[in-house]
């Protein structure tokens, strides 16, 4: 009569039964934190992962009245993104949105950079608060406010700079509806309202460098120049990197509000993007299938742009997973 064979041990030496009840008091004992947790969870359910289902609609011809369900299917089921993809405006569009997007995280991050640190080198306290304050208030202007401030200072009749001009015996220029200087005006204004508040996040990375690195290098006869250059910037190079691939995500979002405000249909050429022509031509037109088959497109080249991204940012240590 064979005996009963004992249980098997598992390869860390605690019983299956065991470990799952060290998980769920584990869990009991974090349970404030994850009570903390729950709104936010609970947002990104709600707002992100349920709408989720609405990405039917791309491949419907989705009428508002049947709703999603009962909308009748697309013949062929690509047929909106081979509208999109047509499109004459295909090429503009897209060469508008890569470019305008470029330049604002070039000229976005590299300035932010050089303010956080201006702040971090500063030796006057009260100066520095000063400057920090001044540079990021700009960040909480809609855009409405910052498109009064370019007409006050770009205005081809009544604008300050071309008063200016024209005073010292120029012509003016048409700042805001010429293609030559619109996209320059766009990047512009918007570097200027989010520099503050970008240079907010390298400050706190700069706090957290060891400050014997700079006694030790101050000692060396390294100038405020070589510290920086080998000090500063590597102690925020994983910040940097980090933040880039999160931008380069949103490569397709140009700006869809600041642009909308601010363009007219003289600069369309220069600077109509993927959003603001899903608008006039799907939203406008309440045609919700195009709108969601662009949208689900923008989706998917940013889920590769991130990927691959990362892949290359790991070669620096800056990835995200």
């Amino acid at each position: 009569m064979a005996l009963p064979s004992a249980p098997k041990a598992s390869r860390t030496g605690i019983q299956p039964g065991k470990k799952t009840t060290s998980l769920w008091k584990n869990l009991w004992s974090m349970r404030s934190l994850y009570l903390m947790l729950l709104p936010g969870i609970i947002y990104y359910v709600v707002y992100k992962y349920v709408p989720m289902y609405g990405v039917l609609i791309a491949f419907k011809d989705y009428d508002i009245l049947s709703g999603i369900v009962k909308s009748p299917w697309a013949d062929p089921w690509y047929k909106h993104f081979q509208f999109f993809f047509e499109s004459p405006y295909f090429n503009q569009l897209l060469t508008n949105t890569f470019l305008i997007s470029f330049y604002k995280t070039v000229w976005g991050t590299f300035l932010a950079i050089f303010v956080a640190v201006l702040i971090h080198e500063g030796r006057i306290p009260w100066l520095n608060r000063i400057v920090q304050t001044l540079s990021y208030m700009p960040h909480f202007l809609s855009y409405v406010i910052i498109y009064g401030i370019a007409i006050a200072f770009f205005s081809e009749t009544s604008g300050l700079i071309n008063r200016l001009i024209v005073e010292n015996g120029g012509s003016a220029i048409p700042f805001l509806s010429s293609e030559s200087y619109f996209r320059s005006v766009l990047v512009g204004t918007d570097v200027w309202k989010d520099l503050g508040w970008g240079a907010i996040v390298y400050l706190a990375a700069m706090s957290s460098i060891d400050s014997t690195l700079y006694e030790a290098a101050r000692i060396e006869g390294a100038g405020r120049l070589r510290r920086i250059w080998h000090i500063t910037l590597p102690g925020i190079r994983s910040v940097i990197i980090l933040l880039l691939v999160l931008k380069i995500g949103s490569v397709l979002d140009a700006g869809f509000e600041q642009i909308y405000i601010m363009y007219n249909v003289q600069v369309y050429p220069v600077a109509d993007i993927i959003d603001t022509w899903v608008y006039r031509v799907g939203l406008e037109q309440l045609n919700f299938s195009l709108a969601t088959a662009v949208g689900l497109f923008k989706s998917v080249i940013g889920l590769i742009l991130v990927y691959l991204s990362n892949k290359l940012a790991r070669k620096w240590g800056g990835n995200l997973w």
